[in-house]
């Protein structure tokens, strides 16, 4: 049995991360050896020296839609919020609906005063509804007019400049979320990397609505793991296969790079599109991902439970103990960690 209880911490509520730093890099970055447990200290711009020629780097290019708007329902002019998590094809997407218990099949949302037009064809547990979007024109460019960037709920403050919850290497558009690892990276980090030898490779994950999903079983291993869509283009699986041949480290950037590597592996890469729901806690063994470059997640999340996988549940809890001791910041918008894989730190 995996006790989610076993990855909970002690997390002050002034550690949580309201708003990103100035400058993306200047980030705290925690460097923990998963073979020694050794804790040191940097910020982000020193991953720079930290990182070794011939590192391989797996990046994850998704970018971030608006997908937080807000509508009037047709009756009664209740105020609904809606986060669009899935476009399930047809126009019909499945959405977070705030508050649910007002929504029934056949409710009619307005939004934008009528700009769309969203009507609830089905119904689920925890909050989550199928809506039918009717609307004129192209529905990103409608949703850039109307909707917000949809933040996590643990973060209060509005968001000034959205382009802070995107990568600055964001690409291809389809999540719900931030890929938040990659947040630290500017372009001169990356290009400074590339000079160094380090090769920088992109896969693709929509992030979805397991990062707004708890865990909330006694036995971990029995919760029901959410499905997002994942692609490797052939070009990267053939240099994949190239760094695992030659013995290159490889790290991923965020724990949605390591669920692409993980699920499209299998003796091997090949172009792949395809749907994932692998769960990664101890006990997991990693076919591809060497060491990580990840946030502090949240206690008994299933994020904690991955990264632990990697590094050691006693290694990450001492290690998120010790970030909470030197007031890193935690989540979305704060500090870093790279869990390292090196014979010494």
């Amino acid at each position: 049995m995996i006790r989610t209880e076993d990855f909970d911490y002690n997390l002050p509520e002034e550690l949580i991360a309201q708003t990103p730093l100035k400058d993306r890099s200047t980030s705290r970055l925690m460097v923990l050896n998963k073979n020694t447990g050794k804790i040191s200290h940097k910020h982000f711009y020193d991953i720079i020296d930290i990182l070794n020629e011939n590192d391989v780097l797996v990046m994850n290019d998704t970018k971030v839609y608006p997908a937080r708007i807000y509508g009037l329902k047709e009756d009664t002019n209740a105020l609904i919020e809606l986060l669009l998590l899935k476009d399930l094809g047809d126009n019909v997407w499945e959405c977070l609906a705030k508050p649910q218990r007002r929504v029934k099949i056949g409710t009619i949302i307005n939004i934008g005063e009528g700009k769309i037009r969203a009507i609830c064809v089905a119904k689920f547990d925890e909050g989550i509804c199928h809506f039918r979007l009717e609307y004129k024109g192209i529905l990103i460019e409608i949703l850039e007019a109307l909707g917000e960037m949809p933040l996590p709920p643990y973060i209060h403050e509005k968001l000034k400049d959205g382009s802070r919850y995107q990568t600055v290497y964001a690409k291809n558009l389809g999540s719900a979320a931030a890929p938040t690892a990659g947040l630290h990276f500017t372009n001169e980090i990356i290009e400074a990397l590339k000079k160094k030898g380090v090769q920088i490779l992109f896969v693709t994950l929509h992030v979805g609505l397991g990062t707004f999903r708890p865990v909330n079983v006694e036995d971990a291993s029995k919760h029901k793991m959410h499905t997002e869509w994942y692609h490797i283009d052939a070009k990267t699986a053939s240099l994949l296969n190239e760094a695992k041949a030659k013995g290159k480290r490889i790290i991923a950037v965020g724990t949605t790079s390591v669920r692409t590597l993980e699920s499209a592996y299998d003796d091997g890469f090949k172009e792949i599109a395809d749907n994932t729901s692998i769960f990664i806690y101890p006990g997991y063994k990693f076919k591809v991902v060497d060491a990580l470059i990840t946030n502090f997640h949240l206690p008994k999340s299933t994020l904690i439970m991955l990264v632990s996988a990697l590094a050691g549940k006693e290694n990450i809890l001492n290690a998120y103990n010790e970030a909470v001791k030197e007031k890193y910041r935690f989540f979305s918008f704060g500090d870093a960690m790279f869990i390292d894989n090196s014979s010494e730190v």
